[in-house]
């Protein structure tokens, strides 16, 4: 094959993500790692609710993880930038696959809930690394219209997983116990890291005896990320988000639940997100975005506040569900409108560095959320403390569609990317 018809080849897969094989194994392992994680809180949230029967035992275990997750998103940033991303995914996933193991040795024997604390801070420290790596890849692996097209499939496989996950959670929670459910996790990362194993990515060049540190690497990073409002705007309305809707969704959502629509009827309301996140994928497939997607996208995330608002007000199961269906839709929408504009402007190797300080930032407001949910359900009340946390968040994202270098964003029709795209407010 001549050079030319291998750099067309090399050009049609980018553009058409599928016929890629590395895309093809990365597709295949990301798929299967969200299959069990989506089984994951569900079983870990009513296993130690049985166990303890305490939302503050639940809130520890699950900042066990998120703290040390949040810590390591940096350096995580700094990794997969530095070194090829296939490999760090590889290694994540069986560390995550090896600690899950554990954690569903404790729930199936009815350990201690404090031995599940350092098990779960050893998987935040994975996911931590893991997550800057998902985020910088798919520059590795499709270009132009195939980054909208490879985002949408990855949204489909995981909106798929997220619909069955959590109602299979369920019913093995209710049935055998969720220590199951937690095995099916470890098992899902485990057979992850095989296909990441299979990817073959380029070579990164040599670095210069004289090239710059890691701490460097870092240190840029987080220059170009303060130098863009587009970027940091949009991360600072999801701390609060993250904080008022997710963290308080994640801790009094299942406490509530218990007392209400039970463990099977909690699984329900979490794959409906998924069910309207699938379907909002499907569509994302085909449908160019919009030139300037960052307004709409944005504004609608409000919406997704409406699940939290009706659990707290009491509302039954059908409302919940419907809610959490629209949920979904917009959550979806927005992922892969945020997912096209950052793999679009921002230069590929930069990306895993500037998409790190984006989860950090965001993420960091997430354990106090949790912590804090607790104590002021029961200062205030749970249900005035879910409709206030929800009505923040939802100011949070119309505030920020508000910030003009984001209402000027736009997505280039032309594929080509170039490094000195550095800013898209023109």
């Amino acid at each position: 094959m001549s050079e030319a018809e291998t750099a067309e080849e090399t050009g049609s897969a980018f553009a058409r993500p599928l016929r890629s094989a590395a895309f093809r194994w990365f597709f295949a392992g990301r798929s299967i790692s969200m299959a069990g994680s989506f089984m994951s809180p569900v079983a870990l949230a009513f296993g130690v609710l049985e166990i303890t029967g305490s939302a503050a035992w639940l809130s520890a275990v699950t900042a066990a993880a998120v703290v040390p997750m949040v810590a390591m998103m940096l350096f995580g940033g700094g990794i997969a930038d530095r070194y090829r991303r296939d490999t760090v995914l590889r290694l994540t996933s069986l560390g995550a696959g090896v600690t899950q193991v554990g954690v569903a040795v404790l729930l199936l024997t009815h350990q201690h809930p404090a031995l599940l604390l350092p098990l779960s801070a050893c998987n935040g420290v994975f996911q931590g690394i893991t997550r800057p790596a998902l985020r910088g890849i798919l520059s590795n692996l499709a270009v132009g219209h195939g980054l909208q097209q490879a985002s949408s499939l990855l949204a489909a496989a995981g909106n798929t997983a997220r619909i069955a996950g959590p109602t299979a959670a369920g019913l093995l929670t209710t049935s055998v116990g969720g220590g199951w459910a937690i095995a099916a996790d470890a098992a899902s990362f485990l057979l992850a890291a095989a296909c990441f194993g299979r990817m073959s990515l380029p070579d990164l060049p040599p670095r210069a005896e004289d090239g710059p540190t890691m701490l460097r690497d870092m240190r840029e990073g987080w220059t170009y990320f303060r130098s863009q409002p587009w970027i940091w705007a949009v991360t600072l309305a999801f701390a609060v988000f993250n904080a008022t809707n997710m963290g308080f969704w994640q801790i009094l959502g299942p406490v509530i639940a218990h007392d209400t629509i039970g463990a099977e009827g909690w699984g329900l309301v979490l794959s409906a997100r998924g069910i309207g996140a699938l379907a909002a994928s499907a569509v994302l497939m085909k449908l160019p975005l919009m030139r300037r997607p960052m307004v709409p996208a944005l504004s609608s995330m409000a919406l997704a506040t409406l699940p939290l608002i009706l659990l707290g007000a009491g509302a039954d199961l059908g409302w919940l569900f419907g809610a959490s269906l629209l949920g979904g839709v917009v959550a979806e929408f927005f992922t892969v409108v945020w997912e096209t504009v950052n793999n679009t402007h921002i230069p590929e190797r930069l990306l895993s560095r500037v998409g790190a300080h984006d989860e950090f930032w965001s993420s960091a407001s997430s354990p106090l959320g949790q912590l804090s949910a607790p104590a002021l359900a029961a200062a205030f009340g749970t249900a005035p403390i879910a409709v206030t946390g929800a009505g923040i968040a939802a100011a949070a994202m119309l505030l920020a569609a508000q910030v003009p270098s984001l209402r000027r964003i736009e997505l280039d029709r032309d594929p080509a990317r170039t490094e000195q795209d550095d800013s898209p407010a023109r």
